[in-house]
């Protein structure tokens, strides 16, 4: 009976889709039509919409409100942290703020957040599985290692909790007293991943994870990085958890005391066979598949893989010798859950986000056409409003920049996503997730932004694959402490198979001038012609190192879920991090070439 119930909320969930993405503009008007009707009598949409009358009156929101970044919002956001009514920006209490990953931009964001967002984003989460099973059959039958992590609450001076948020929703009634769903049983305990120290957590869901091994259907973190991160812990401690499991009992080191009482069950008995069966995989010199082996009837691997997490998908694929399909379901933030993917197993470089119209208003500022970016505004720089363009009005091929409207009291905020319209779902459109806007790294007047940069070392890397070896991880720096300044890279390369000596410096100059030759127009002018922009350098660093580089970030106030590394390092201490563990430095051996146009 359950099983045929959950079905049908299943055939449900893609009726709801096809409802919503046929209707895509009624409900774009409708939405924020209540959120108008719900915040008219705030102090924010009264600062700009004076006339009662008006409130409620769609043109004259777009023609009165400005478009803001999170330096219009602050003011606000910060008054309320305080102890002020939340009645400055929503009609309904605020109940949190949620942080962001507080790596793309500096510090952590907060943003407001109401107690329907929870229902807002548990929508989202409840159409994956019925999206997935349209793609991959019996699902059902077996369990999910998903590893979930949160991060320790702080609270505002008014007594709000700040949080991540995937730690409030993981906290949340929402997530914890949840029925049973076949389709989501996880290997996890939630007390494991409730629990606030990452490595005691981190341990006892790899360890639930081995023991369920032979039913394991679905593998998976919420971002490509913190998977790899598991595995790299696996690598470390394989030899502690394989006692676990061949004593019966939990490690020491484990002192929380609901992962100690979670675990126990886990570990009832000892299982000598087991812990030889896991040990003689992992003691292979090797690791190249060792997800297959480890978890033999896995059928995907789920991640967010777009973005700045696209160049971990030749480390996941090495990880599964390419066995393994790499999904990416959805598309969030701690500002809005904005959609779905459709075509879940589809290539990583194609994934497509269906934006859900009732989860926000939507709003686009035009960036350019025809393939290409032709236009930016600068985080603090006004963006005309007449400028802005609606959801279903959006072209093919175009770029955009986000910006939403929330019942939490954002309005006509510049979420900084830089996104390209790549098809449509009925009336809403699909758009792939091309950078963050405000990830860029610049010398003179070229300016370098996430993709492009993405794009010069994903080709640059492939040089490195004659002799096994992997670009794991990377970041930017720009250099300006003598003249002309020059970028920086900082490469993690991990070697594998059977040649593990030195790369020869040839190698590593070439992948230089590679990335250089695969920037754009103006930076090989100021290489070539203008002598602006110094030589291209690449930093190879210490094994671990980006795993260090995190650590950092996590003690600043990340969250493990939320964290990416950040493209371009502006951080004092996480510099000299970097530069602490440099064991090689080579430069471009040439010019970029150049021709005037």
């Amino acid at each position: 009976m359950d099983g045929k119930k959950l079905e049908y909320k299943g055939e449900e969930a893609l009726k709801e889709i096809e409802r919503l993405t046929l209707n895509a503009d009624e409900v774009q008007e409708s939405l924020l039509k209540q959120i108008l009707t719900q915040n008219k009598e705030t102090e924010y949409l009264n600062k700009y919409m004076k006339e009662e009358t008006y409130i409620t009156d769609l043109q004259e929101f777009k023609r009165c409100v400005p478009v803001i970044s999170y330096e219009g919002i602050f003011p606000y956001i910060q008054r309320i942290a305080t102890g002020e009514d939340s009645s400055l920006i929503t009609g309904q209490p605020i109940t949190e703020m949620l942080c962001s990953s507080g790596t793309s931009a500096g510090e952590p964001k907060l943003m407001p957040s109401i107690a329907e967002d929870l229902d807002r984003r548990t929508f989202v989460y409840n159409l994956i599985m019925p999206i997935m099973n349209q793609y991959v059959s019996d699902l059902d039958e077996g369990k999910v290692m998903y590893l979930y992590f949160v991060k320790a609450e702080k609270s505002t001076p008014c007594g709000l909790p700040a949080r991540t948020v995937l730690t409030s929703y993981y906290k949340s009634k929402h997530f914890k007293c949840r029925t049973h769903d076949p389709w989501n049983d996880f290997t996890s305990p939630d007390q494991t991943i409730l629990c606030n120290d990452i490595n005691q957590s981190m341990h006892c869901q790899l360890l639930s994870g081995l023991i369920h091994r032979g039913q394991v259907l679905r593998l998976g973190a919420v971002f490509a990085s913190a998977f790899l991160r598991a595995i790299s812990f696996l690598e470390r401690n394989w030899r502690t958890l394989c006692d676990d499991i061949r004593n019966g009992q939990l490690s020491s080191f484990i002192t929380d005391p609901s992962c100690r009482s979670s675990m126990s069950t886990q570990l009832s008995s000892p299982d000598p066979c087991l812990a030889d069966e896991i040990g003689k995989i992992c003691s292979q010199k090797c690791w190249k598949g060792i997800l297959c082996k480890l978890w033999p009837k896995a059928k995907y691997i789920e991640a967010v893989v777009t973005g700045s997490m696209a160049q971990y998908v030749p480390a996941l694929e090495h990880y599964c010798e390419g066995k393994l399909p790499l999904v990416c379901t959805m598309y969030a933030s701690s500002e809005c859950y904005f959609g779905v993917n459709l075509k879940p197993l589809c290539d990583p470089n194609d994934v497509a986000f269906t934006l859900l119209p009732n989860m926000g208003y939507f709003e686009f500022i035009p960036l350019g056409h025809n393939g290409k970016l032709l236009m930016d505004f600068d985080e603090n720089e006004k963006v005309p409003n007449d400028m802005l363009v609606d959801l279903v009005h959006v072209k093919l091929g175009c770029f955009y920049e986000l910006v939403i409207t929330t019942f939490a009291g954002l309005y006509r905020y510049r979420i900084g996503d830089v996104l390209q319209v790549v098809g449509h779902y009925n009336k809403a459109p699909q758009f792939r997730f091309i950078c963050r806007r405000n990830v860029v790294i610049s010398i003179d007047s070229e300016k370098t932004n996430e993709e492009d940069l993405h794009r010069s070392v994903t080709i640059a890397k492939k040089l490195l694959e004659p002799y096994d070896a992997l670009l794991v991880e990377y970041t930017s720096y720009a250099d300006t402490s003598s003249l002309p300044g020059h970028y920086v890279l900082y490469w993690e390369i991990l070697h594998y198979g059977t040649k593990e000596d030195p790369l020869d410096t040839n190698v590593l100059q070439e992948c230089c001038i590679t990335v250089e030759e695969e920037l754009d127009y103006v930076y090989r002018r100021c290489r070539t012609n203008d002598k602006s922009v110094g030589a291209l350098e690449i930093r190879l660093v210490e094994p671990g190192t980006f795993e260090a580089l995190m650590d950092l970030f996590i003690a600043k106030g990340a969250s493990i879920n939320q964290y990416k590394t950040p493209r371009c390092i502006k951080s004092k201490k996480a510099l000299k991090l970097l530069k602490s563990r440099v064991l090689a430095s080579f430069f471009s051996p040439r010019d970029p070439k150049w021709t005037v146009t």
